[in-house]
């Protein structure tokens, strides 16, 4: 997702699009288009008021400054690939939990993946918190959009306040909670309800040959593309396309196994 090749970058944000659209449902998609698309858009159209470089002049803007075809494609190129990080990050905080991140590095890091974990989940969790409390406060008179603006502000603020007290709190219950119970010693036992199988053997085999075809695309120059002064994408021959194959099999790895797993629990029910 971080490669520029319109080929590429095409793939990655289409499967992110229809990764997010089967993770997240009518959400993601709303999501997708009202949110996503309008930034996209916007990104694109910004970078040509800015860069004028490039060889193929479109017209002149009202100031003087030339628009160019060039800088218009690496506007685009650069908000396909900022949207398209957006997307699969998005996946990725609708799929991984934080039972299953502190699963994999647990034992390894034990301290840093509890720490991320909690960063991971401390946006939703909190802006839930926030609802709950706005709720309560609004169910006892303290509306904030009634009254005056400095009525509003104080109410505002005695909730920021009341979610700032719990925040302390439940730091404090969860470092004391976590030491309790040992974690982070050395010889500490642990519980993992996931289990590393053969499956999961063969699709870290699958991703690695995937990832490393890729990479050898990316060092022997592949996966670039040159925007400033003209347009210049490599030569394809046998190996862009085994390159193209391999990054279009990892970004619909996702989509395919979300797809095969909900088939495959329809038939159970």
């Amino acid at each position: 997702m971080l490669f520029m090749h319109p080929v590429l970058q095409s793939i990655a944000f289409l499967a992110a699009f229809i990764c997010s659209i089967i993770a997240k449902g009518r959400r993601g998609l709303r999501f997708n288009l009202i949110g996503l698309l309008p930034l996209l858009l916007f990104m694109a159209a910004l970078n040509p008021l800015f860069n004028h470089q490039g060889v193929t002049l479109l017209f002149y803007l009202e100031s003087g400054n030339p628009v160019t075809l060039e800088s218009i494609l690496y506007g685009l190129s650069t908000a396909v690939m900022f949207v398209t990080v957006i997307l699969w990050f998005s996946c990725y905080n609708q799929v991984m939990t934080s039972d299953k991140f502190i699963y994999l590095f647990g034992r390894i890091l034990p301290a840093f993946s509890l720490l991320l974990s909690m960063a991971l989940r401390f946006v939703p969790r909190y802006m839930a918190k926030i609802r709950e409390i706005s709720f309560a406060q609004k169910g006892i008179g303290r509306d904030v959009t009634q009254g005056s603006w400095i009525r509003r502000m104080k109410r505002g603020m005695k909730i920021l306040s009341i979610m700032t007290t719990w925040a302390l709190e439940n730091a404090i219950e969860t470092a004391d909670s976590m030491k309790s119970r040992g974690y982070g010693l050395p010889g500490r036992t642990s519980f993992a309800i996931f289990r590393f199988d053969r499956r999961d053997w063969r699709v870290l085999l699958v991703l690695t040959i995937l990832i490393a075809l890729v990479l050898m695309g990316a060092l022997l120059g592949e996966n670039s593309i040159r925007f400033f002064p003209s347009i210049r994408t490599p030569d394809r021959s046998l190996l862009s396309y085994i390159v193209y194959a391999a990054y279009f099999a990892l970004c619909s790895l996702p989509v395919v196994m979300t797809i095969q797993e909900g088939i495959h629990w329809k038939r159970i029910d």
